[in-house]
């Protein structure tokens, strides 16, 4: 009797097992790549998915996306969570099955609400990851502005991109602003106070409200010294009696007329700002350390906008603001003088058409302040008492105004570029000049004028024969 080798056993072994192992189906590790099915769902709603067979176990790419879980041996629930596409993987036994689940962020809802608020008009929804966007034609502006209201409230957490078209929409997305500030400042001053004093050998005497600076007696050179910080307006002493008295009577009356024109060139629904004015150096102190560092703080005329082209029309977000030095109502800090900021500033939404402007006015700020002093009993006796009274009254009165005015522009072609002046001749006439005479290339025009002689196609001078 004979036995078969030990390969032919082996074979024979991995053969049964082979045999064994198909008798149920295919091995998972042999089965190829299944197609998957695709199930749309939108976020925050769920739906159930049907096996034919009974689940074993399931696995999702992303749980923030879409989750699932097994309610019934041959049921999923799967509940959509965010906007994306995640892959849902269900076995059963030997058997495996493949799904793509595509969340939405609602959409679809989105859609049917504006085809209700909006009935005829061809609005169109589109998502990405982190924007929904509108397209389609509508028939006048307000829908337009409208439908993108309605889309921002509804997806608030997502950007939302307007491409939606109008019949008569201009090709121009850029938008030149053309602003004029003008500022008046109106101001009056009136100080009025009498200092009197006296420095004699056995006494010294001085009478003051302290609003102005008055003398000081300074004995240590001698006695009846006196030491003046400012004179004032008036001043008086005589010398043999040593008596004195100086005298703060001060008025004054100022006008500051401020005007600034700038243009502002801004894409479509991106925000441009202006500033004329400077940075003030502000010391900073830092905590215990007691170091000072400097930190700088913007003042002047400053405009900040954000044009959004709305087909024939030009919506606008404006914040225009001027700010001044103010030195009488700032600080002393560590040895620095620092001002105080006056600022006006207004914010608005206007809607205009190519051209058309707007003013902003009645930015007026009114300012009164009196100051008076007096010494208490003295000041209160007739005819004299006004020797020990002062007084400091000071007004001023600001207006602003901005005019504003939107146009849509475009580039300008090779051939509309305007040639740049090169010769002062073409605009200012020389014979205006004292012993200037008109360049030799200038010829004379009609009605004894000069006119620009031919030129070439680059520009240079053609000379006529002879010359």
């Amino acid at each position: 009797m004979t036995f078969p080798s030990w390969s032919t056993a082996l074979r024979s072994v991995i053969v049964v097992l082979v045999v064994t192992g198909t008798m149920g189906g295919q091995p998972l590790s042999a089965q190829g790549p299944e197609p998957a099915e695709r199930v749309l769902l939108t976020a925050g709603r769920s739906t159930v998915l049907l096996t034919d067979f009974d689940i074993t176990r399931i696995a999702v790419t992303n749980p923030d996306i879409a989750d699932a879980v097994v309610v019934k041996p041959r049921e999923v629930l799967v509940d959509g969570k965010g906007a994306g596409t995640v892959s849902l993987i269900v076995w059963g036994g030997d058997t495996r099955k493949h799904f793509d689940i595509v969340v939405d962020t609602g959409v679809s809802t989105l859609q049917q609400n504006l085809q209700q608020l909006f009935p005829g008009e061809n609005i169109n929804v589109g998502i990405t990851d982190e924007a929904v966007i509108l397209s389609g034609t509508v028939s006048n502006n307000d829908v337009m502005l409208r439908a993108a209201e309605v889309a921002k409230a509804a997806l608030s957490k997502s950007s939302i991109v307007n491409m939606l078209q109008l019949p008569s929409g201009s090709p121009s997305k850029q938008v030149m602003l053309q602003v004029r500030f003008a500022e008046v400042n109106r101001n009056a001053l009136l100080q009025a106070g009498i200092t009197l004093f006296s420095t004699r050998t056995a006494f010294t005497s001085r009478s003051t409200t302290q609003q102005f600076a008055g003398p000081d007696h300074d004995d240590e050179g001698g006695v009846g010294g006196l030491e003046f910080s400012d004179f004032l307006n008036l001043f008086f002493f005589n010398r043999e009696e040593g008596f004195g008295a100086v005298l703060k009577a001060l008025q004054g009356r100022g006008f500051l007329q401020s005007l600034a024109e700038p243009n502002l060139i801004a894409y479509n629904g991106e925000e441009a700002s202006f500033l004329a004015g400077g940075e003030i150096p502000i010391p900073v102190v830092q905590g215990i350390t007691g170091q000072v560092s400097v930190i700088y703080k913007e003042f002047g005329i400053r405009l900040t906008f954000r044009p959004t082209i709305a087909g024939d029309v030009i919506r606008l977000k404006l914040r225009p603001e001027v700010s001044s030095l103010d030195f009488n109502n700032g600080i002393i800090l560590s040895g620095f003088r620092i001002p105080a900021l006056n600022t006006r500033r207004a914010e608005t939404d206007v809607e205009l058409r190519d051209g058309q402007s707007f003013a902003i006015a009645g930015l007026m700020n009114n300012i009164s302040q009196t100051d008076r002093q007096a010494i208490p009993i003295l000041s209160k006796l007739p005819i004299i008492g006004y020797l020990f009274k002062s007084k400091a009254e000071r007004a001023e009165q600001t207006e602003l105004m901005v005019l504003i005015t939107p146009r849509l522009v475009r580039a300008l072609d090779p051939d509309e570029v305007p040639l740049l002046p090169t010769r002062p001749g073409d605009f200012i006439d020389p014979a205006g000049d004292e012993g200037q005479k008109p360049p030799p290339e200038m010829v004379d025009g009609p009605e004894g004028g000069t006119t620009r002689p031919p030129t070439t196609p680059t520009g240079a001078v053609r000379r006529p024969p002879g010359r």
